[in-house]
Order: structure tokens, then sequence, then C-alpha cells
């Protein structure tokens, strides 16, 4: 069997090649080693790394034949580490590997080779993870996109990908970045939050879980709102276990990244152009086509474009109950973003027109927010008024802060605000209210927020400002 890594025979004499001969160190040896089983790799046909015993055989050959040449023996705690590293290669996710095996981190950021920083538990943190050099991170990327079909050079320097596991992907080259290859993977759970976890870290109060829960059920339209990494596809997936299982969903995204807990899930992507300019499939391509596979609830990832209109047209005739995110500085601001982005798709349309559309369309908006201390949080909940008051929006719930601690951890509760006006037409469809939402638990609650100090909902950017808790304080307020 010869092997794949190419060299002189053993005992023959031959002088060091000149990447081995820069290589000082234990560190210089391991990065030639892992440069010749790349370029090997890249050189030989699949058909001689057909199993993960015959890789380790050859990486095995290398080391020996490296160690003959320079008389210097390879430590075995080195030794292990290269094997470790190449079958990480092999496996498509190289240095990375490690952090893309930690459950807690939601986001790995490669800022070029010898910088790599992870979102863990909502905080931004550099690692000590480096690529050997610029060539090494982007031959990783390139392997990895390039099992999706897709490729990047200097036409296309910028692409999205979805990973094996679901991650997704983005990456930029130059001329785009001056500072090398760029990366950004935003990693899924596997497993999806439940309710319990969701109410046990205060991302959201009992009563607020009953609301959406009846809401999702009585087929209301949800648009589910926040910034960058707030936790809107954490919401969207878990309010997906309240569709009724006798339903059918067709989902609309860019790039795939729901995980929606149902048995009848159609999923559809779109698709960029080719070489050629050619063959691409937009979302409103996708929504068009949902519209005709007999969908019971379209569920969009993410709107940001023109394809807000064909979504609004589809919540406006008989696919009631959809849900959707979009990003928005504050929940004021939910509608009229809508409002501009569906401008985008029908120029033809008098802005009224699509004002109306808009507000006929969406029953529901959820905030969600993310502080500065990472936590994650729906900070309100807004019904859009129908009838007299057509248009309008009122706060049902809100979250209302009392303070930081010395960690920079905002403590708080949720509170009701208002009675939601449109649980009257699901009681009267036959709809039972939960105990949360009872008329008169309602307006104990509201009588309590409407006493307490401050009516309106906070700002966003007023929660750094709060007042500082002492550490007994900040033990009773979480």
């Amino acid at each position: 069997m010869t092997p794949f890594l190419r060299g002189p025979a053993r005992g023959k004499e031959s002088p060091a090649p000149e990447g081995e001969a820069r290589a000082n160190g234990v560190g210089g040896l391991r990065r030639f080693v892992h440069r010749r089983l790349l370029d090997s790799i890249e050189q030989e046909p699949t058909g001689g790394l057909d199993s993960e015993a015959r890789l380790l055989e050859q990486v095995d050959w290398l080391i020996e034949e490296v160690q003959d040449r320079r008389g210097r023996t390879l430590a075995e705690a080195d030794r292990a580490r290269i094997r470790r590293e190449i079958l990480d290669e092999m496996r498509g996710l190289g240095p990375l590997a490690p952090l893309m095996a930690d459950p807690a981190v939601s986001d790995i950021l490669v800022n070029g080779p010898d910088e790599v920083w992870v979102d863990r538990g909502g905080r931004l943190e550099r690692t000590e993870v480096v690529f050997d050099d610029e060539r090494h991170l982007r031959g990783l990327v390139d392997r990895l996109v390039a099992a999706q079909g897709k490729h990047l050079d200097a036409g296309s320097p910028h692409v999205d990908a979805r990973l094996d596991d679901g991650s997704r992907l983005h990456a930029v080259i130059p001329p785009l970045c001056a500072k090398g290859t760029v990366v950004s993977i935003r990693r899924f759970r596997l497993q999806p939050f439940d309710p319990d976890e969701l109410l046990a870290a205060g991302y959201m109060s009992a009563p607020m879980l009953a609301l959406l829960k009846l809401a999702v059920e009585g087929r209301s339209n949800i648009a589910i709102a926040g910034g960058a990494a707030a936790g809107k596809t954490t919401l969207l997936n878990l309010l997906s276990r309240y569709i009724p299982p006798g339903e059918r969903i067709v989902t609309v995204e860019e790039t795939s990244e729901l995980r929606l807990q149902h048995p009848h899930v159609v999923t559809l992507e779109a698709r960029p152009a080719n070489m050629e300019g050619r063959g691409a499939v937009g979302l409103r391509d996708l929504l068009r086509t949902a519209l005709r596979m007999r969908a019971d609830r379209i569920v969009v990832g993410e709107v940001r474009g023109e394809e807000v209109l064909d979504m609004l047209q589809a919540m406006n005739v008989g696919h009631d109950g959809s849900l959707t995110t979009v990003h928005a500085s504050n929940p004021g601001d939910v509608l009229r973003r809508l409002e501009s982005l569906a401008l985008l798709g029908g120029a033809a349309l008098q802005r009224e027109t699509v004002v109306d559309m808009v507000r006929s369309a969406v029953q529901l908006i959820v905030f969600v927010t993310r502080f500065r201390s990472g936590q994650r949080r729906i900070t309100s909940i807004h019904e859009v008024l129908r009838g007299e008051q057509a248009g309008q929006t009122r706060e049902l719930f809100r979250f209302e802060p009392s303070g930081v601690d010395a960690d920079g951890v905002v403590h708080g509760e949720h509170v009701a605000t208002a009675r939601p006006a449109f649980v009257h037409e699901l009681v009267a469809r036959g709809f039972v209210l939960p105990g949360t939402l009872a008329a008169d638990a309602v307006e104990r609650a509201v009588q309590g927020a409407e006493g307490a100090e401050g009516g309106d909902a906070p700002a966003a950017d007023a929660f750094p400002a709060l007042p500082q808790l002492a550490p007994q304080q900040a033990e009773g307020a979480a």
C-alpha cells in the first residue's frame, strides 16, 4: 500500500525540506508536519483516506520521517496533539473543533488567523485558538463552503453556508476586509429550549407564556422583534410547539436555521445566483411557492427586504397564525419597519394601503432584548388593536428593571400592564383562558403595575443607568 504522503524511503539520505529546515522547536515542527499533511490531503485522491485508522497511520509515518531526519523525538503529548488536530482538519473544523463542541458557545468569530472570539453565555471572550497562517484559515473555510456547493474568490468575496450540525457560517475575504479572512459562525442548540428552562432563566414570566401559547393556538399573527442575538429565533422555535399537530407548516428562510418543534414542517431555503449570475431563488419566490403548498401556517425566519409584502399578503388571505422575526431597535419601530420594507416590494402601492396591510396582518408584537450582561429577556409584548382603535398598539406586558448588580446583571420582573383585547374573540370561539389570564388575575396585575412608580415602558438604553444593587439586594431581586 503506497502511502499518500510522498517522501523518501527510510534509510536514504535526503536534504530537509525548506519548511522543515526553518521549523524551530516543537511548535515549528508541529506546524511543518501539519502543513505537509494538509498539502498531501489536497493533492491525493480520497481513496487513500478511506478510514480514520488509515489517516492516523499516515500521520505517524510522517512524524517518524521528520524525527529521523532531525534526530529529535517528538513528545507523546505533542504527537497526540498533532493526531487530534489532523482528525479535526479532516472533519472540516480544524482549530475550531473544540469551540464547536462546547455547548456554552453560541457564536464563533474569527478575525483573521490570529484572533478568535466566542460568545459564551451572552458575553464575548477572546480565545487562545489561532490558525497557523492565512493560508490555513482560508483552506478551512474553502472546504466548509465547498461542501455546500459554494465558493469564495475575488468575484464572490462573501458567502453564507450551513454546516452539517445546522450552524450558520458567513465568511468574508479581502478586498472586503483588510485583516484577512473573517468568519462568523452562529451555532444553534441541537435540543431546543423548553418552556421551563426559559421561565427559570427569567426570559419571560408564566403569564406571558400563557398569553403567547393562547395566541399561537388561536392563530394570531405574531412578529418577534429585537436586535442581533437577542433570542428571537429561540422564541420562535419555542412557540412552534403550540401549533396543533394536525396543521402543516411551511418555513421560508434565507439560510435554514429554525428548529421547529412540530411533526409536520416543510423547509424552503433561498439560493444565491451561480457564477454566471443565474439560478437565484429569493425569499419572495419561496413565499409565492409556499402559498401553493397547502400550508396552514407560513413561518418566515427573518424578514429584511421586499419579501415583507408577500408575507403580509399571505397573512391577510387565509394563513392566520403565521410567525416571523424582524430586526428593530424598540417596539414602536416594528410596524414602521415592516411598512418601510413592504414599500420596497410594492412601488406601485400607496403608503396608506401598505400601512393598512401591516396593521391588519399583525396581531401581536413581542420585543426581545439582549442586555450588556448577556441576559436575554422579553421586554415588551404589544397588541395591535382593531375596531375604532385600529392601527394603534397597546402594551400588555413589560419587563421592569429594579437595578444592576456589581457584575452588570440586570434585575427586575415582568408585569402585566393592560388587559388583552383579542382574548375576548378567542373566548367567543371556544378557547378557555388559563388561570393567569383570567379577568380577575389580569385586573389585579394591571392595578399593581399602575400603582408602581413610572407607567411607561423603559427604553432599552436606559437600563445601564439603573442604580447599583448591594449584594443582599441583588439576591432578593433576581
